[in-house]
């Protein structure tokens, strides 16, 4: 099995990161980055089935198929991931957030890869990953509605 995980940490409350992590608005805006797609249907409620669309390239739709199985906000979030509704093989992607002195800490994690295939894959989603919570996220986090929120 393969997995990656990103771990960022951010100068906002964990209430304000969350927000931009969970709220479809703020979602669509730093998911985006690096070419990831933008959700659809999202809400951070146990049983919801919702899709990221992003731009379809040779062997995928440009379709991820998800359903949230758990939610603890502001602390995490957990939903399924495949790369096609016929796709039998599901992996698992869980958002943790912990308040840290000065800010936030995240942690992105995908498990669940399996063969040659998903190695490959974990490793170029992981890299789409970065970009995201490196560029992605924090350009939302500083356009946050109330401006900056940085933390003592």
């Amino acid at each position: 099995m393969s997995e990656y995980e990103v771990v960022r940490e951010y100068p906002y409350p964990i209430e304000v990161v969350w927000e931009v992590l969970t709220d479809p608005a703020y979602v669509a805006r730093w998911t985006t980055t690096g070419k990831g797609g933008r959700p659809e249907g999202f809400a951070t409620e146990p049983g919801t089935r919702f899709r990221f669309i992003g731009k379809p390239t040779i062997g995928w739709a440009g379709v991820v198929y998800c359903e949230v199985l758990s939610v603890e906000a502001p602390h995490s979030l957990r939903y399924t991931w495949k790369g096609d509704e016929a796709d039998e093989r599901v992996t698992d992607v869980t958002y943790t957030l912990e308040s840290i002195s000065g800010g936030t800490r995240f942690t992105w994690k995908h498990t669940g890869f399996s063969g040659v295939g998903g190695f490959a894959m974990s490793r170029l989603l992981g890299k789409v990953r970065r970009t995201m919570l490196t560029e992605g996220v924090p350009s939302v986090l500083a356009t946050y509605p109330a401006g900056p929120h940085l933390t003592d």
